[in-house]
């Protein structure tokens, strides 16, 4: 049974449909469509508690700066003109299935996500979205890979909710990139990071196209086909053929 209540075309209230539903979507529109519409969710994957755990260090260390309206060293290491940016409304926004959210009537979605952090430029008063990110890996951490796709429209989808609330945004966000060293003498019950932040100029221009497109998508009783790439349909595909009673 679906933990939510699946779509219904025609239904009156407003549908809820989050940041990491639309990136679904954009995954594999099937995929998406028995989720969404049918209720029927691809298998769930382990949690990353390691990388929640280093969210959660980084937004307390960040939250002790917007306290002070000072910067944090990281932004000052980087030559960043701003400071964490404090309003009322962070904690709400920064909480999930709450998040920035953003109704429009013309889809009836309530579109939403949670952000990780906000900074404000110091000269422009633009808002600067900041997402964080946790890996260990030997090369130096960069965006290039295509998977990291995912990463850039995560920060678009963030930057467009909050123009949608009346927020100046500034087109460049960053990541706050932490690496896990490997190369320590020993554990010591210590974990240790290189942290790197990563410019990003976002372009929001795909989002409102892409929710009519998902609109469509959810309004029709046709199940979309099968996207090649797209490891979940390839293994059920598959596991039809096989000759299980």
């Amino acid at each position: 049974m679906p933990r939510y209540q699946p779509y219904q075309p025609n239904q009156v209230n407003p549908f809820r449909i989050s940041r990491s539903k639309v990136d679904l979507f954009l995954n594999c529109p099937r995929c998406f469509y028995l989720d969404v519409r049918l209720g029927i969710k691809r298998p769930s994957g382990f949690p990353f508690n390691l990388n929640s755990a280093v969210d959660a260090l980084l937004k307390k260390e960040f939250d002790e700066y917007r306290t002070r309206k000072e910067p944090h060293p990281y932004l000052i290491a980087n030559g960043i003109n701003a400071i964490p940016y404090a309003d009322e409304r962070l904690d709400l926004w920064r909480s999930n299935f709450k998040g920035v959210s953003y109704y429009n009537p013309t889809t009836n979605f309530e579109t939403f996500g949670a952000v990780d952090d906000l900074w404000i430029d110091n000269k422009t008063n633009e808002i600067i979205v900041v997402d964080y990110k946790a890996t260990s890996k030997n090369d130096e951490v960069t965006l290039d890979a295509d998977w990291q796709i995912g990463y850039k429209r995560q920060m678009e989808f963030y930057q467009w909710l909050l123009r949608k609330n009346g927020l100046k945004v500034a087109d460049k966000g960053w990541f706050v990139y932490c690496n896990g060293i490997k190369d320590t003498d020993g554990f010591d019950n210590k974990l240790h990071f290189d942290v790197k932040l990563i410019a990003y100029e976002g372009n929001s221009d795909w989002i409102e196209p892409t929710m009519l497109e998902i609109k469509q998508c959810l309004d029709s009783d046709t199940i979309p086909n099968t996207e090649n790439e797209c490891e979940y349909c390839g293994f059920a595909e598959k596991y039809k053929s096989l000759p299980i009673a």
